[in-house]
């Protein structure tokens, strides 16, 4: 047998132990079940006229800006309200994830001051919030403070200032409900009642779908959630909405691929009738995204209208006509809501960044050793055929130079993959060319390590003896190269399903 035959059988066997050592090492897969539909969701009744009849919305406003303290820090607020006497109900509007501020409300608080709702947004606290660590808890207390600050307001009618929450806001706005009775109503725009690692899961799932990826890009990604431990992906939002008595809209739009809305309509409901609060309100707007808008740009026809009319008419708009709690147009989920399996011990995040950080250390620490030694003035040569040299170490640039490449891959991929989940039109051939480049970086990376052992062991063979800084650069190199190949291996970037 040839030389090229031996190694193509080597690389054979090494990637088919590969690909079964991440089929051991890896949890059960994510695949959740279809979402058996129930009848009340499938025969919505439409939206009456007078929900979203048009709202005048050109009075004169004022517009203030106010410092707020809260625990830890102070929050800058902006205060919007109509110059029309009298009180007036109000709105705060509570962010949803991320480094929210203020600005992001200022049309729909705008057009709300306009058609008399004073309206405050307030810019999300960084002291005590971040990636890592958020305390529902503690948001809910910010957004006590703001209501505080509303109803000792002249224009404000105490009794109906309310909390406005949109996504994670939508697990603030019940637990500050639940704690004061300050809070007059709460309005939940596309409220996940779930929880956050099954939010997570399930938008993935949902959006991996419409990009038409393969199967292996969700395990990828799954088994990368199952491996992150953050406390607050667990959080469950259903004991605080069954102490919510006020009352309730809840909007949902059936083009939003980021929540389980027919889940979260069926919990959140079960959550308020343990309460015996049956005063909600929750319709589906046709069209609508995450943000309540159609594809990113207008807010979706009657969105504003309809929270208009219900703020507008409260008290007596808090329960809707028998058999109407539920309407609108009608959404399709056709997945449930499901938990990424939990990682095993040796594929948490603390274990990968060790693995990975050996691997960068192995793969600078070569260059490094070879400049100090130089440096120095020693041979770098071995004593006995340095001829061999120099082809072993372009072997080991070029396969360092692949691993590295396969890492900044796999980053681009997973940024490719969030950004064509906000704006999905034609994202999927560019979703198939990235898993083809992370694969076929991983099928490169460990032909080089095979072809780069046996170069080694033929150099050795023929005579070559390495000095001690190129043994530990051939080790170093080598043996990371192995650590990020079975850390590729468990991910699937060596396995069937493609």
């Amino acid at each position: 047998m040839s030389d090229r035959s031996r190694l193509s059988v080597a690389t054979g066997v090494l990637l088919g132990v590969l690909a079964m050592v991440g089929y051991v090492l890896s949890p059960p897969s994510f695949d959740p079940p279809r979402l058996s539909e129930s009848a009340s969701v499938q025969a919505l009744p439409a939206q009456t006229a007078a929900e979203y009849r048009p709202v005048p919305h050109n009075a004169a406003i004022d517009v203030q800006d106010v410092s707020v303290p809260v625990k830890g820090t102070t929050l800058t607020a902006t205060i919007r309200s109509p110059r029309t006497p009298g009180r007036h109900p109000a709105l705060v509007f509570v962010q949803g994830s991320g480094s929210g501020d203020r600005g992001e409300f200022t049309t729909q608080a705008t057009w709300l001051a306009r058609a008399g709702v004073v309206t405050l947004t307030y810019d999300k606290r960084t002291v005590g919030y971040d990636f890592r660590h958020r305390d529902f808890g503690l948001l809910a207390d910010d957004a006590l403070r703001m209501i505080q600050a509303l109803r000792q307001r002249a224009d404000v009618d105490p009794l109906r200032a309310g909390l406005w929450g949109v996504s994670e806001g939508t697990w603030v706005t019940p637990i500050a409900a639940a704690r004061s009775l300050d809070v007059g109503f709460a309005v939940l725009v596309s409220a996940p009642v779930v929880t956050p690692l099954r939010q997570v899961a399930w938008a993935l799932n949902e959006q991996l779908e419409r990009l038409h990826a393969p199967t292996g890009v969700r395990q990828l990604l799954t088994k990368a959630m199952g491996g992150v431990g953050f406390d607050f992906l667990r959080y469950d939002s259903v004991p605080e909405l069954r102490q919510v008595r006020q009352p309730v809209l809840a909007l949902y739009g059936t083009m939003d691929p980021s929540i389980p809305f027919v889940e979260s309509t069926q919990k959140l409901t079960s959550a308020l009738d343990a309460a015996h609060n049956t005063d909600y309100t929750i319709r589906f707007l046709g069209g609508a995204d995450h943000a309540m808008r159609v594809n990113g740009g207008p807010f979706a026809h009657g969105y504003l209208e309809t929270l208009a009319n219900w703020v507008l008419g409260l008290p007596g708009t808090a329960r809707p006509p028998a058999g109407a709690q539920i309407a609108g147009a009608t959404p399709v989920q056709r997945y449930e809501a499901a938990d990424v399996p939990k990682a095993p011990w040796y594929a948490r995040t603390a274990i990968l960044g060790f693995a990975l950080t050996l691997t960068a250390v192995g793969y600078v620490a070569a260059p490094v050793t070879e400049m100090v030694v130089r440096l120095r003035g020693r041979d770098v040569i071995a004593s006995m055929r340095p001829d061999l040299w120099p082809g072993i170490r372009r072997r080991l640039r070029r396969m360092a130079w692949t691993g590295v490449g396969l890492l900044a891959a796999v980053l681009a991929f997973i940024t490719l993959i969030v950004l064509f989940s906000v704006n999905q039109a034609g994202a999927w051939p560019a979703v198939l060319s990235g898993w083809l480049v992370v694969r076929v970086l991983a099928i490169l990376m460990l032909v080089q390590e095979v072809t780069t052992v046996a170069a080694v062991a033929t150099a050795l063979r023929d005579g070559w003896k390495p000095g001690r800084w190129q043994s530990f650069t051939v080790a170093a190199v080598l043996g990371g190269t192995g650590l990020l190949m079975i850390t590729a291996a468990y991910y699937g970037l060596f396995g069937i399903p493609w």
